[in-house]
């Protein structure tokens, strides 16, 4: 038996868990690279791979939130999405009486 639902919310999880990492491995390179950061081609890497859920972020947030700080909030965000995520796959297969999701 499918469970479509289940499977939607893994499909989410896994894309939150890759912005995530994502935007810690930018934050870990933006370190290491100081200011020649906007030059270094895996910094770039991750910002292309980041710059959706920053956009996105910068849609929910008031204009009062720096955008320098977006990458911290997006974070943040993303993380709490990520638990959320993880309580709903939970209650999911609990609700569909699979022992080992």
């Amino acid at each position: 038996m499918s469970h479509p639902d289940l499977f939607f919310v893994s499909i989410l999880r896994a894309l939150v868990e890759v912005a995530l990492l994502s935007l810690l491995g930018q934050a870990a390179v933006g370190l290491l690279a100081g200011t020649r950061r906007a030059s270094n081609p895996v910094y770039r890497l991750f910002e292309v791979v980041t710059r959706p859920v920053v956009h996105l972020v910068r849609w929910l947030t008031p204009k009062v939130v720096l955008d320098r700080h977006l990458p911290f909030v997006a974070f943040f965000l993303s993380f709490w999405l990520w638990i959320v995520l993880a309580y709903v796959k939970r209650l999911l297969c609990e609700l569909h009486g699979l022992a080992a999701c």
